[in-house]
């Protein structure tokens, strides 16, 4: 059976002010590819996500916490991928996730939402213009890989060439550790202390996947994760029967 990864959601606003919720072709593509099963986690809130400040979002009642539980439950793997705006529901995502021992991999502004999802950190803008890329079809610049980390273990390398899409920069994580840098000092990845793979890279993996060998390694190590996931829920499922 293949693994879910359930996907946050983005939000656009289109011509004539219609809103959209949305996965992008290429996080679907990818997930597809490595043989995932992909879902699309839908905001239960009835509210307009583009629009609302994010002091103004109310809190979940209990029958949203129980619907979202239960989407969850259905999850083997959660992505928080890239995008313009993130909402108190990628962060409540990712606190189950968390809770529940989920695999999670953040993109972009998913490792961004992974930095602050307990509280407020700065993100301050980026000065320059080489951490922002036109093309899709190549790597801009290198990160530099704390040898102490998941990230390292996965790619066995202590640097590599990332591609680079992002306009803002964290300054700094509570929980999450920081595990890879960019020459400039812009941080690029970050792990929660865990055991279980809990991921956020400041670039698209699953852009450069079809030809990057190091984007191969994470986007199909947290698939194995997801799988490996799996099994244990089914394997603790037939036990209790």
């Amino acid at each position: 059976m293949k693994p879910v990864i359930g996907v946050v959601p983005r939000y656009k606003k289109l011509e004539g002010d219609t809103n959209i919720v949305f996965i992008s072709e290429t996080v679907r593509r990818t997930l597809q590819k490595r043989g995932a099963k992909v879902e699309l986690i839908m905001p239960v809130q009835d509210i307009n996500n583009i629009d609302t400040k994010t002091e103004d979002f109310k809190e979940f009642s209990l029958e949203e916490q129980k619907d979202i539980d239960e989407i969850m439950s259905k999850c083997d793997g959660l992505l928080i991928p890239g995008g313009s705006k993130s909402t108190p529901y990628d962060r409540y995502l990712l606190e189950k996730a968390i809770e529940m021992k989920i695999p999670v991999l953040g993109i972009c502004l998913g490792m961004q939402v992974m930095s602050f999802y307990d509280e407020e950190i700065e993100l301050n803008d980026i000065e320059d213009n080489n951490h922002y890329q036109e093309s899709d079809d190549e790597l801009s610049h290198k990160v530099r890989i704390n040898t102490n980390s998941k990230l390292y273990e996965i790619l066995g390398k202590e640097e590599i060439e990332v591609n680079s899409f992002h306009k803002r920069r964290v300054l700094g994580n509570h929980i999450y550790k920081t595990v890879a840098t960019s020459p400039d000092g812009v941080i690029e990845a970050i792990e929660y202390p865990t055991k279980t793979f809990n991921l956020g890279v400041q670039w698209h993996p699953e852009i450069s996947y079809n030809f990057d060998d190091n984007s191969k390694l994470i986007i199909d190590t947290f698939i194995n994760e997801a799988k490996k996931y799996k099994d244990s829920k089914e394997k603790e499922l037939l036990e209790i029967k």
